[in-house]
């Protein structure tokens, strides 16, 4: 049961860390090369709806990483 929570908790923390890095900043970093070409071909709209995803699985990721954690620290005790 233990290693079944790590398991979860591993693989939301690299959801966490890769939604965060591939969203747009104000100064657009790793993000803003990735959609940047989407939003020239496809529109302003798309991009708006790749940041919004992006945004969706990055609460989804951090709830899913909290809940693992507290379980952890429950299964220890």
């Amino acid at each position: 049961m233990k290693t079944l929570f790590m398991v979860f908790q591993v693989i939301s923390s690299l959801i966490l860390i890769i939604s965060i890095l591939l969203q747009s900043g104000k100064s657009a970093g790793l993000s803003g090369s990735i959609a940047g070409g989407a939003e020239q071909l496809l529109g302003k709209q798309k991009g708006r709806g790749y940041d919004e995803m992006l945004s969706k699985v990055t609460k989804i990721g951090a709830a899913l990483f909290i809940i693992c954690s507290l379980v952890l620290v429950y299964l220890q005790g």
